[in-house]
């Protein structure tokens, strides 16, 4: 499994996603929520970049703070992976440590200061080819 990479321009408010190669994949192992590094670790030279989140490959989102790389079970009173209807309340739920490992296979960046070229060059949008888009099934009651 590949991990991809979204990264978020806050002046653009454009974010940019891709599948980073695998051998740059351990490059980032042991980076924490909230480090900066370089953009050229992604393919973006010239850009500084800090990691803000992600989630693994079973959809549990990471968490800043939580030590380790494994998931966790935690009481979270809100935030990120957690949405309560009171205002009170507090749930056991599992989460994925802020570090990232071979087990994430999202990860979130923003851009601290950009490079000489802009992302969207870098980072061109696939266009899916006719033949490629999803079959649209009948819409109809359910037996």
């Amino acid at each position: 499994m590949t991990m991809k990479i979204v990264i978020g321009d806050p002046k653009t408010a454009k974010s940019h996603q891709f599948e980073l190669v695998k051998e740059k994949e351990s490059l980032l192992f042991g980076k924490h929520i909230g480090d900066e590094i370089d953009g050229s670790l992604v393919g973006a030279a010239g850009y500084k970049l800090r990691i803000t989140g992600g989630s693994d490959k079973d959809g549990f989102p990471m968490k800043a703070g939580i030590g380790g790389i494994g998931k966790k079970k935690v009481v979270l009173p809100k935030g990120i992976g957690f949405s309560s209807a009171r205002p009170d309340e507090m749930k056991k739920k599992m989460i994925r440590a802020g570090t990232v490992s071979d087990e994430i296979s999202q990860l979130n960046m923003a851009v601290l200061e950009a490079g000489p070229t802009p992302l969207d060059q870098l980072f061109p949008k696939i266009e899916k080819a006719e033949g490629e888009k999803k079959e649209e099934k009948p819409k109809g009651k359910k037996k």
